[in-house]
């Protein structure tokens, strides 16, 4: 296949990307022809030379950059099918399949979904609304809650409202009788734990709020529970496969960014998940729900709590393309039930050009 490996993005997970990507193309096999087409900080679309997935190739300690060049400027035309999807230098590439490998805003939020539809080429993961829906937190919690799956008792507040003092003072109140301190505050439309936070009075709550607003117009404020973080990988379009939930324990105070990107120690992962029969089974069942909820295909990681205390379970969010580095949990996890990395990324790809094909069997035009 010629598949096209897109990474980078506008994006605060960017540097994530770079190293997801790096693991992807090292797990493509060399019969294959790799397009790597990295997006930088601003937005600009760059063919990478050979050399690039060359180097790449030859020592896992690299990680991918971003050369640019105004000869390998990349385009997306729409409805150029999958021979003239991508023009780089206005010369069109054959490309079979795409691995969007992008964290966060631009990647995983629909819009890059919305780009391949109208371009007419198969493409790794949700679908526009499945992916925009998924990456709203807000939204999902919505939708699950439909559903009657367990979620985290939240309140959510818009930058126009907070910045109103009347609309403020009384969102406060709200927040600390029925939720009450610590809180837990995230922006909605940002993954990796971007400008989340902890809150333990309201003083704290003031400047988390402030710090996440610097990251979205939309902000979550969460019942902050004292729990063991699970975590469940789930692949397939239609019907899903569900695989064994491993378990994150973090030496920070939370998961955050650093814990997961920055700290070499910031968390043991252990899977399978230290739980009983009952708890797996539940935590599976529910995260295949949660999965067809939101009309996911192609992959996801489903996260839980398990209230230390209670030993309730919750549903806390979705990631729709989760990290793809030596210690992320998504393809470990796929890996404890027997789907080894390649075979993960070769599976990936059967799922995405399965669905576009499903999807160009339904009709367009009434007169036909």
């Amino acid at each position: 296949m010629n598949i096209a490996v897109v990474y980078g993005g506008r994006s605060g997970e960017h540097e994530v990307s770079l190293v997801s990507a790096s693991f992807v193309t090292r797990a493509i096999g060399t019969e294959h022809t790799v397009y790597l087409i990295g997006i930088t900080k601003e937005g600009e679309w760059y063919l990478q030379p050979k050399a690039v997935e060359e180097r790449i190739r030859k020592n896992e300690a690299e990680v991918l950059t971003i050369e640019r060049s105004e000869e390998t400027r990349v385009a997306v035309i729409p409805g150029g099918g999958t021979a003239s999807g991508f023009l780089v230098n206005g010369t069109p590439i054959a490309v079979d399949v795409v691995f969007p490998v992008l964290h966060g805003s631009f990647g995983e939020d629909g819009t890059i979904q919305g780009l391949f539809e109208m371009a007419d080429l198969p493409y790794i993961g949700g679908g526009v609304l499945a992916s925009s829906a998924a990456m709203d937190k807000e939204k999902t919690k919505i939708i699950w809650q439909y559903e009657n799956l367990p979620v985290v008792p939240f309140l959510c507040v818009r930058k126009f409202q907070w910045d109103n003092p009347k609309v403020r003072e009384n969102f406060i109140a709200q927040a600390e009788k029925e939720l009450e301190y610590p809180l837990f505050v995230k922006p909605c439309r940002v993954g990796s734990s971007v400008g989340a936070g902890k809150a333990a009075d309201r003083a704290e709550l003031l400047q988390k709020m402030q710090d996440a607003f610097l990251w979205d117009s939309k902000v979550l404020i969460e019942m902050c529970i004292a729990a063991r973080e699970i975590e469940c990988s789930v692949t397939g379009n239609d019907e899903c496969v569900v695989y064994t939930p491993g378990e994150i324990i973090p030496s920070h105070e939370f998961y955050d960014y650093d814990a997961k990107y920055l700290d070499p120690n910031g968390a043991q992962l252990k899977i399978p998940a230290d739980i009983d029969d009952d708890q797996r089974r539940s935590i599976r069942n529910i995260a295949r729900k949660a999965y067809q909820a939101l009309d996911l295909t192609g992959l996801a990681r489903v996260d839980f709590f398990i209230d230390k205390n209670t030993k309730s379970i919750y549903v806390n969010e979705v990631n729709t393309i989760p990290g793809f580095t030596a210690i992320s949990m998504f393809p470990k996890m796929c890996e404890a039930s027997g789907l080894p990395y390649k075979d993960l990324i070769m599976h990936l790809f059967d799922l995405a050009i399965e669905r576009f094909h499903t999807a160009r069997l339904i009709k367009t035009d009434w007169k036909k």
